[in-house]
């Protein structure tokens, strides 16, 4: 079983989730025209053609417009996604209104990524922008047609992969549960059977579709999970309560829109330019990279940044790559510990190629890979290789309030990183080298043997006194967490990395 899911986690970490959707997306539209063909839609074939590029070409050219404008690099991936959005938006049809309609939405779309936008990051989910804006002009109302039965056969899995990949399953089962509650509730008091009222909001009212391709874009969510959870249950009730405020009614897009503005005020407001000051090596295999922000960054210590990597031959995870922070909260700089061994990925090679004064955009911080607040509460920080990064931000803005053991794994003792950050923290630091070289003094040997429950309860007798974080590779944190829980750790947090 951990072995499938490592194999699953590898395979998905190949993909950004940007990349990963613009594919599940494309295979839905590929799927919705087989349907027509066989009869189970009745949009008609060539409707959908020119519906399909009239979305996809608008976006892609008024985005590449507006960006020449703004003086800012495109970034086609996210306008393609929009486009394909708004096709399964709009009910394909020749109608004039109809398709001026959806040129609006297009157009609108792209605007809002610049016009509804503070400090280089757009408020509003794009698609849901357009679609509400250009429902007010009366030319066309987005109907979201992808909440079909028949669409159920490929959207439900698209829907999984996507929420699994992105780590939205909890929020996403937050929004159904608040969402599906009301509108079954509703039903059932207008006479329907149970299972009928079940299935019609989760078969024919778009609630999987919003979930999995609007809700959880990342730009628009708040930074930490138990906001996400909160702010899912919040969008839940307004995409299901009925209202009508007279210029406004209820709608999967206004839901989602005052869900993006809630969002907006709990996290890192607008991106953040980093200037590059330069880098060094942490290890043969791994290098440091060090930014000036042009204003502070608000983060605790373990979070993430996203970093937009422009540069050319881009392979198939784009140009936004997730890193976590190495320096405290508050610093002057921000840097970052990456993996530079080859091979190399085009990311990677572009942020070696950075000279200094080259600017990088921030677009996103967040993650929950964080330490108690109880300062008394003993830890235990288990790293494999690269893993070690998010630690070494807790540890630094940390150092000595705590009980801490770090147990480090690395290939040989050269490939140790921030071990004088490790020595002035303080923690008592257990290293397992696998060519059996000999650590620096203040650490301790763990010897070449396999950490498994039986040796991690031998490392750290007491670990079910201790809460557990394990950062590393997909496939390493999914052995060394279940060596952990057979250990007898009571509480295990886990921060993968799968490449980039």
């Amino acid at each position: 079983m951990i072995a499938a899911k490592s194999r699953l986690d590898t395979w998905l970490g190949r993909f950004t989730m940007y990349r990963l959707i613009l594919w599940v997306l494309g295979i839905l539209v590929a799927y919705s025209m087989v349907l027509n063909v066989l009869g189970w839609l009745t949009f008609g074939i060539p409707e959908m053609l020119v519906h399909l590029v009239l979305c996809v070409g608008l976006t892609y050219l008024s985005n590449r417009l507006l960006a020449l404008l703004f003086r800012v690099r495109p970034h086609s991936e996210s306008s393609l996604i929009t486009g394909l959005l708004l096709y399964f938006l709009f009910r394909p049809a020749f109608g004039a209104t109809d398709m001026a309609g959806v040129a609006l939405a297009c157009v609108l779309a792209s605007v809002s990524k610049y016009a509804l936008a503070f400090r280089g990051r757009h408020i509003f989910n794009p698609a849901a922008a357009g679609a509400f804006l250009t429902g007010l002009t009366g030319l066309n109302i987005a109907t979201w047609w992808a909440a079909t039965p028949a669409m159920l056969w490929l959207l439900v899995p698209g829907v999984l992969v996507v929420l699994y990949r992105t780590r939205k399953m909890l929020m996403a089962t937050v929004f159904l549960v608040a969402a599906t509650g009301i509108i079954t509730t509703e039903l059932l008091s207008r006479g329907m059977t149970f299972g009928q009222a079940l299935w019609q909001p989760l078969a024919q009212r778009p609630l999987l579709f919003f979930v999995g391709f609007m809700l959880s874009e990342p730009l628009t969510l708040p930074p930490r999970r138990w906001q996400q959870l909160a702010l899912a249950a919040v969008v839940g009730v307004v995409f299901a309560v009925p209202y009508n405020l007279g210029f406004v009614a209820n709608s999967p897009e206004l839901a989602l829109l005052l869900g993006n503005l809630i969002a907006f005020f709990l996290g890192q407001r607008g991106g953040v330019e980093l200037v590059f000051k330069g880098s060094r090596a942490l290890t043969p295999g791994s290098t440091e990279f060090r930014f000036e922000p042009q204003r502070p960054v608000r983060f605790a210590a373990g979070q993430f940044m996203e970093l937009n990597l422009p540069h050319s031959g881009s392979d198939g995870k784009g140009r936004r790559r997730v890193f976590s922070m190495t320096n405290p909260p508050g610093a002057a700089e921000v840097t970052f510990g990456v993996g530079t061994a080859e091979p190399l990925s085009t990311a990677k090679r572009a942020l070696l190629a950075l000279s200094p004064g080259d600017t990088v955009s921030a677009t996103a911080v967040g993650g929950d890979f964080l330490l108690p607040h109880d300062a008394g509460k003993p830890v235990l920080l288990v790293a494999a290789g690269i893993g070690i990064t998010p630690f070494l931000s807790q540890l630094a803005s940390d150092a000595g309030q705590r009980d801490t053991v770090v147990l480090y794994l690395a290939k040989s003792s050269a490939e140790l990183a921030g071990t004088s950050r490790l020595e002035a923290s303080g923690a008592k630091v257990i290293a397992r080298l696998a060519d059996g070289s000999t650590p620096p003094e203040f650490m301790h040997d763990a010897g070449t043997s396999r950490i498994d429950a039986g040796r991690l309860k031998e490392l750290v007798p007491d670990i079910d006194e201790r809460e557990v974080f394990v950062s590393g590779s997909p496939s390493s944190v999914d052995s060394l967490r279940a060596a952990a829980r057979g250990a007898g750790a009571r509480r295990v947090h886990v921060d993968s990395f799968a490449g980039y």
